[in-house]
């Protein structure tokens, strides 16, 4: 109201909706059809959210389904050129798209993919494509739209509509860090060194009897046991590392985090990172953080803060007994507190397991910072520090001693 009222007082005219191409894409060329559906997805990303409806509606019945493949073959590149890998643009799709659009983007990718001899992509690649399932199912007898809609049980506007809202969002994907190398790149693949199963199976125990018992002290106990024993098997990787001439280079994963209190889980896992001896950033526009750090230091901040955030979210909720407990302000503020308080503790845990290590690992421990925060330094030249603001004391309080509640001695 209040911009129309000011042109009325100016005289000025709103800016006419720009015109779609659908001459382009009735022109039957191929190449015009995917540079029409380039357009419309560019003009609903831009914020014209009548765009797609009104391009679907005049297009009615045109035979489109080579110009989208054509379409979508360019932007899903641009956006793995853009730094984002398979599992980030179905995370970001989850949360802004509908499931059939998520559906298009998953085929999309697997496409792409598809084209690469698989020692030329990178094992990370191939495990995001395999956990989302993304495969290429359809045969080539017919185009990709038209066999995805049967199996969707959609009619082709609803295809169409489907098809055009996935691309827009891939066109909003801001850049980021490439913090893996793009499919194709020869030689460039990179040899990642993961906690082996048995320990994985330890741990991954530890975390699930923390998950399930409603005492908070046990607990924290067995979450604290969980990360003396990852940082005992990174002490002993370090021992290795220390003896060879090429030590691995510092690796990156993103995390996403799932609505609300996005900055106060991000905290937590910025407490996390800390305790294994790695970095994180978090970008709150798209709500992920980044974490920087060798592969079994990552390992362990994936493993150990997806635990707590369960653990510390059941915790919460548990302990809703009063009104003030059950808002917005009182639980962000548990959450903070909790993710200040546990990360302290799983600090001092981890610097215990270090003091017990031989003296001759202190070297190889302050190359392994040296270059974990060159690599944070290059992905992130610009990175810079921000607070949480905090508006119940109450709640502070509460995840503060729901923190404090563990006896870390673990004997």
């Amino acid at each position: 109201m209040a911009k129309q009222n000011r042109r009325r007082r100016t005289g000025r005219k709103p800016a006419a909706a720009p015109g779609l191409p659908v001459d382009a894409a009735l022109s039957g060329d191929v190449a015009q059809v995917a540079d029409a559906i380039a357009t419309v997805a560019f003009l609903a990303a831009q914020g014209d959210k009548n765009a797609i409806a009104r391009f679907v509606e005049q297009v009615a019945g045109a035979e489109l389904t080579a110009g989208m493949q054509l379409a979508g073959q360019r932007i899903i590149a641009r956006a793995f050129e853009f730094g984002w890998l398979p599992a980030d643009i179905h995370e970001a799709a989850r949360r802004r798209v509908d499931e059939f659009a998520t559906g298009y983007l998953a085929d999309l990718m697997a496409e792409h993919l598809a084209e690469f001899p698989a020692e030329s992509v990178d094992e990370i690649w191939q495990s995001q494509l395999g956990e989302l399932a993304a495969t290429v199912w359809w045969t080539a007898d017919r185009p990709h739209l038209d066999q995805w809609a049967d199996r969707r049980l959609l009619t082709g506007a609803e295809a169409l509509t489907a098809a055009l809202s996935a691309l827009s969002l891939l066109i909003q994907l801001p850049k980021l860090e490439q913090i893996l190398p793009l499919p194709g790149t020869r030689g460039q693949t990179t040899t990642h060194h993961h906690v082996d199963e048995k320990t994985l199976g330890r741990v991954r125990g530890l975390l699930a009897k923390a998950e399930s018992t409603s005492f908070a002290e046990e607990a924290e106990t067995l979450s604290a046991k969980a990360q003396e024993l990852m940082t005992k098997y990174a002490i002993d990787r370090a021992l290795l590392d220390a003896e060879r001439a090429d030590p691995d280079l510092p690796a990156a994963r993103r995390i996403w985090l799932e609505t609300p209190y996005t900055d106060a889980k991000a905290l937590l896992i910025d407490m996390v990172t800390r305790a294994n001896r790695a970095r994180a950033i978090f970008v709150a526009d798209w709500g992920f953080v980044t974490i920087v750090g060798d592969d079994l230091d990552l390992d362990a901040v994936e493993i150990l803060s997806t635990s707590l955030l369960v653990q510390a979210t059941r915790t919460m909720i548990d302990n809703a007994t009063t009104e003030e407990s059950r808002s917005r302000h009182y639980r962000k503020a548990y959450l903070t507190a909790y993710a200040t308080r546990i990360g302290e503790r799983l600090a001092k845990a981890a610097e215990v397991t270090i003091a017990d290590a031989p003296t001759h690992l202190l070297p190889a421990l302050a190359s392994h910072r040296q270059r974990v925060d060159k690599a944070f330094d290059t992905y992130f030249p610009t990175a810079r520090t921000r607070g949480i603001t905090i508006r119940s004391a109450e709640g502070w309080t509460a995840g503060t001693e729901a923190a404090d509640q563990a006896h870390f001695d673990n004997r």
